[in-house]
């Protein structure tokens, strides 16, 4: 069949199959693997938005079908493809190279085909993206669902005049466009993101439930995940999503929020098809008081079997736990503390009071019945010394012994890697915020994620530690860290065996590493590939157990026929709004300018 717009995911490093790069523990922490197989939810809801309006919209995950096989032959499947667009995610600036290679390869088969680039990334740096002679259209900002219809719309019907869509930057032969930034919603009520309903339909509709897996080993752990809000009340410096930066980067001053109502309804369409648990992404208190209270009466009344991760921005009181206790029987936080260093936390926004508050934050959650704290530690981070990072595992130790030895606090450290986020504070003011900025443009990070090792993909260095000091930190961390664990028996000795093992060959590996990097450039490939066997295992949980990010799940997907019926169900839902509007015209928006953001 003939597709409307095929979304492609590409992998961080296009060719990561035949050129070893040890990346470390950069993706640790994240359920996704250094090839950063799992795409942004947005190309969920941009499909589940364009199907409602009888377009045909495919998600080709191809990092994930790289992985999965190794003898996936990516222009053999993307030959094959009819589609009158193809869209490729830039979210993640680690996809710099992959996405671009991606691109590149889609228009040497598709020559008379747009390529469409979105997300954080693509927004950032539109204007150095749409110079690629093979892509077509940028399309900037959070929220592009309508406006991808509005672009497809053009497309099918000819039109080649693009300048009344906002928020694209585009180009016709020689002209190049740069349309204002203007369409803004201001809550996201009315797109589902993400797209679960489209997700499983495309899976009967399309026959193939391969190509749309969110990341590798999905099936055997299936987490799906919840956005709260578009935007973010918190203003850390080193997040691209922070207030600030969705201010210069997506002109977006204010939240936009899914409602209570949506969210909860959402979470109920999750338990039909899946048990696994269900990450609410941001911490739900942005939307303030009475918007946590509705959303756990609403949650009470489903008698949810799924556990509900949530996550932890600031310090929290006894009754938001309370309101979690009682509304789910199995609930989880996390909290991304980054340091025991109460000045640098105040410093850089995130936890932002004192260490006695984050313990007792701790405290009141195990308290309060919850089953399992993730607390993470970064490496990196603004006003960090070599010596504060390595002291962050002890005060993992005074938390641990204040929490009673509870088990269900696991502690995690990551490097601030691979880059510093573009419109953080940290990327835009280096110089104030105590960082030396190794990477400005696209094409300097393009470059910088194709080596060897994470340490020399660091985009940045510190006032304080430079790349070599942060990856000798990191490792540092993370053995004391392992120490810690075995000592208090959070791990069993062959768990502590296996980390230590890695982290001393990782430590090898990079000198080894540097030192192929000094011979001359014709010996340097052949030198690195004699080390691509070891390289590639030391890439998967490097500095932590491989389960210990996981929750426990009795049952990972709800029965067989609640999936065949959900999957009608939804087939059924969209052959109904095909009908409805099979008689009007799909260009069906019209623009106004009201005060500060242009509607659809």
């Amino acid at each position: 069949m003939k597709y409307d717009l095929v979304l492609l995911h590409a992998p961080s490093v296009y060719d990561f199959r035949k050129n070893p790069l040890l990346a470390g523990p950069i993706s640790d922490v994240v359920p996704s693997s250094p090839v950063f197989e799992m795409y942004p939810i947005g190309l969920t809801s941009i499909a589940d938005y364009l199907e409602r309006y009888g377009l045909s919209v495919k998600i080709i995950n191809i990092a994930n079908r790289m992985l999965m096989n190794p003898n996936f032959d990516v222009e053999k499947k993307l030959k094959s493809i009819r589609a009158s667009a193809f869209g490729i995610d830039l979210h993640w600036l680690p996809h710099a190279h992959g996405s671009i290679e991606l691109a590149k390869i889609v228009k040497q088969l598709h020559p008379d085909t747009p390529i469409i680039f979105g997300g954080l990334s693509a927004t950032y740096y539109h204007k150095e993206l749409i110079k690629y002679p093979f892509i077509d259209f940028v399309m900037r900002g959070d929220s592009t669902e309508k406006l991808m219809l509005l672009l497809m719309n053009k497309l099918e019907t000819g039109n080649i005049h693009f300048a009344d869509i906002p928020n694209l930057t585009w180009k016709k032969g020689t002209e190049t466009g740069y349309n204002p930034l203007t369409y803004v919603p201001k809550d996201l009520d009315d797109i589902d993101v993400p797209g679960y309903r489209y997700t499983i339909r495309s899976v009967f509709k399309y026959r193939n439930f391969l190509d749309p897996l969110p990341y590798n080993g999905w099936l055997q752990y299936p987490n799906t995940a919840l956005l709260t809000a578009r935007g973010c009340t918190q203003n850390c410096l080193i997040c691209g999503g922070s207030r600030e930066a969705y201010g210069q980067n997506c002109n977006r001053h204010t939240l936009a929020l899914r409602s209570p109502k949506k969210l909860v309804e959402d979470i109920q369409f999750i338990s039909r098809f899946s048990r696994a648990p269900i990450f609410i992404l941001h911490d739900l208190r942005q939307g303030g008081q009475e918007y946590v209270e509705e959303f756990f009466s609403r949650l009470e009344k489903l008698k949810l079997k799924n556990e509900i991760v949530f996550e932890l921005f600031q310090y929290a009181d006894e009754e938001f736990f309370r309101l979690m206790n009682e509304s789910v029987p199995h609930y989880s936080i996390e909290i991304t503390l980054e340091t025991h260093d109460e000045k640098i936390r105040k410093y850089n926004g995130k936890f932002s009071c004192s260490n006695e508050k984050v313990i007792e934050t701790l405290q009141l959650a195990l308290k309060n019945g919850c089953k399992k704290i993730d607390l993470f530690f970064m490496v990196g981070i603004p006003g960090q010394t070599y010596e504060s990072a390595v002291e962050n595992i002890e005060f993992c130790e005074t938390i641990h012994l204040a929490c009673g030895k509870d088990p269900r606090i696991f502690y995690f450290v990551a490097p601030l890697a691979p880059f510093l986020d573009p419109a953080s504070q940290a990327f835009e003011h280096p110089e104030i915020h105590g960082y030396k900025k190794l990477c400005q443009t696209l094409e300097d990070h393009r470059k910088a994620i194709t080596q060897p090792s994470w340490k020399h993909m660091l985009s940045y260095e510190t006032k304080d530690m430079t790349r070599e000091t942060i990856v000798g930190a990191t490792y540092e961390a993370a053995q004391r860290l392992n120490e810690f664990k075995l000592k208090y028996q959070l791990i069993d000795l062959a768990g502590f065996q296996d980390i230590k093992g890695k982290i001393e060959k990782s430590r090898a590996y990079i000198e080894k590493i540097d030192q192929i990097l000094a011979l001359p450039t014709e010996k340097q490939t052949k030198e690195l590939a004699k080390l691509a066997k070891e390289i590639e295992e030391l890439n998967y949980y490097s500095i932590c157990g491989k389960n210990e990010l996981k929750w426990e799940v009795q049952k990972n997907y709800a029965n067989f026929f609640s999936l065949a019926l959900v999957g009608l169900e939804q087939l059924y839902v969209e052959y109904k709004s095909k009908i409805k509007h099979s008689f009007q015209p799909k260009h069906r928006f019209q623009f106004t300018l009201d005060s500060d953001q242009q509607k659809v």
